[in-house]
């Protein structure tokens, strides 16, 4: 086993050892990605404290045998659970510990009712795992930022009069393919007009025009880590209000670059945005949090908001977004992502934050 995965796994096994947990099912995706290397999307994780095994079908067991070789390869035809009561009762096990977060009821109910062992919470346990990058992962960030950046840059000569939302989203998600993204790390927001008042408003058909302005949010896919990248721009001179905005939201933005600092909470970070978006007289129109974290998820742990209880630390990746959202106007949203780094903050984001009008 690799020495990133086997000290995956172990810090797993420590943190089972301090809840007493014998035995863990890991079921969702990103976390037996994280921790086995394995990229097929049907597998679960049997992991003791001297045993990994990785169950899947046999549509995936060569690739699983190429991607987690130090991982025991079971293959199940029928039932799933029975090859895992096999395992169970090899290794003695009578209570198995499984992500609850992950499980629909359903899913719990199969599992209780076919295994053979009491079932206990695992909690986030796996998630808590994945908060701090690692320097493998934090280049593999950088490179999905630098895809997004290079779309941004393309996007702008794409842009002009009469062309719909729907067909500038998918011009960027075909850019990021080509610059080698496996797709999308969200559904790609392109709101314009008035439509741009609506902060995850996905692209519809309305064509852009002169005057609008066009708030862009999306991000890229590059071997699992995802980025997230929002700049708004203008088809035509803004408004005198859109342009007020604008720099409200890039003032905004550079104190939340500033803020994020290792040893602060995301909710004392969120505080500095949003008091001096309040301040400006537009706190009403700034409704949702500063930032999240990102990494194999688009959204994770820690989050920047009234919320954010975690401290920050060093490695940790979070994007800063604030925006102002008017109704029946528009509105503007600059996001760029991080990495907290002692006192000041390692900005990934390279695309220019200047007052663009095509």
């Amino acid at each position: 086993m690799s020495k990133t995965y086997q000290g995956r796994l172990e810090k797993l096994r420590t943190k089972m050892k301090l809840k007493n947990l014998d035995a863990a099912l890991i079921t969702k995706r990103v976390n037996y990605m994280y921790l086995s290397g394995f990229t097929g999307t049907s597998a679960i994780l049997y992991i003791t404290h001297d045993r990994a095994a990785l169950i899947t079908d046999f549509r995936y067991t060569q690739q699983a045998a190429a991607q987690a070789p130090d991982y025991e390869i079971v293959r199940y035809q029928g039932s799933v659970y029975d090859e895992l009561n096999k395992l169970l009762e090899s290794d003695n096990i009578s209570e198995l510990s499984f992500e609850d977060s992950d499980l629909t009821y359903s899913q719990y109910t199969d599992y209780t009712n076919k295994l053979s062992v009491r079932l206990v919470p695992l909690g986030r346990m796996a998630e808590e795992l994945r908060i701090v990058k690692e320097d493998a992962e934090l280049r593999l960030i950088k490179k999905s930022v630098d895809i997004a950046d290079q779309v941004f840059s393309h996007i702008l000569g794409f842009i002009r009069p009469g062309i719909s939302e729907l067909e500038i989203a998918a011009e960027i998600e075909h850019h990021m393919k080509r610059l080698g993204a496996q797709g999308p790390s969200f559904e790609t927001i392109v709101a314009s007009g008035r439509r741009a008042s609506m902060p995850h408003g996905v692209a519809s058909d309305k064509e852009v025009q002169a005057g609008d302005v066009i708030t862009m949010d999306f991000g890229a896919i590059y071997e699992g880590y995802c980025s997230d990248i929002t700049r708004t721009v203008f088809l035509g001179k803004p408004a005198g209000e859109m342009e007020k905005i604008y720099n409200i939201v890039l003032e905004a933005n550079l104190l939340g670059l500033e803020a994020v600092q290792s040893g602060r909470s995301g909710k004392q970070i969120d505080a500095v945005v949003r008091e001096f978006i309040c301040k400006a007289g537009y706190g009403e129109y700034f409704g949702h949090g500063l930032g999240h974290g990102t990494g194999l998820e688009i959204h994770e742990d820690p989050t920047l908001s009234v919320r954010g209880d975690m401290i920050l630390k060093d490695g940790m990746v979070v994007t800063v977004e604030p925006g102002i959202y008017l109704p029946d106007l528009g509105g503007v949203r600059i996001e760029d992502m991080v990495v907290a780094d002692g006192m000041k903050a390692r900005v990934l984001t390279a695309s220019t934050k200047d007052m663009i009008v095509l």
